[in-house]
């Protein structure tokens, strides 16, 4: 089964009963990820930091190249319950994406070619994680909203940012390298 259609249909079965979105649209938070990131040509091994109900990370997955991995990182048990439901349910195998329950502090550094958040922390605490996981030349994706600047943080360089609006909100996502 489709890894975007398999999470579809089980975030819209429990997204309430386990508060994984609030109200509205769930279209939305797809086309979020789709425009945020549709610049993007990863390489490796990626992380989604926070990954929740599974933004932007199963859908990061879905559009991925088949080289590329990605971890999805979620401390609290039921969403990270939710997110290994939706990947057993797609037979996604696990060597392409896994669900590791537990904090951000806890991975192991310099393992990653890129990290992605997006409502996981403040962008200076990102970086400040960001900084400790990627490999040298790592790439961090923000999610912000357009009247945020990007963070200033002398690690990394801006090499991209990327405006696009979602149901009528102007959202950018910024893409730097660790130096």
């Amino acid at each position: 089964m489709d890894l975007l259609s398999t999470h579809r249909r089980l975030l819209a079965r429990w997204r309430e009963s386990m508060n994984l979105v609030g109200p509205g649209d769930l279209e939305e938070h797809y086309q979020d990820c789709a425009r945020a990131l549709s610049w993007l040509v990863p390489t490796g091994r990626w992380v989604d930091l926070g990954s929740g109900a599974g933004f932007p990370g199963i859908p990061f997955a879905a559009t991925a190249p088949p080289t590329v991995s990605v971890d999805l990182v979620e401390s609290r048990q039921k969403r990270a319950a939710f997110l290994l439901d939706v990947l057993v349910q797609a037979k996604v195998p696990d060597d392409r994406v896994r669900v590791l329950r537990q904090r951000a502090e806890d991975l192991e550094p310099e393992t990653y070619h890129g990290v992605l958040a997006r409502a996981f922390a403040p962008p200076p605490e990102v970086l400040q994680h960001a900084a400790r996981l990627l490999v040298p030349d790592g790439t961090v994706v923000l999610f912000l909203q357009e009247e945020d600047g990007p963070p200033s943080d002398a690690r990394f360089e801006v090499f991209h940012v990327e405006h696009y609006v979602v149901a009528g909100r102007s959202r950018k996502a910024v893409g730097l390298r660790l130096r």
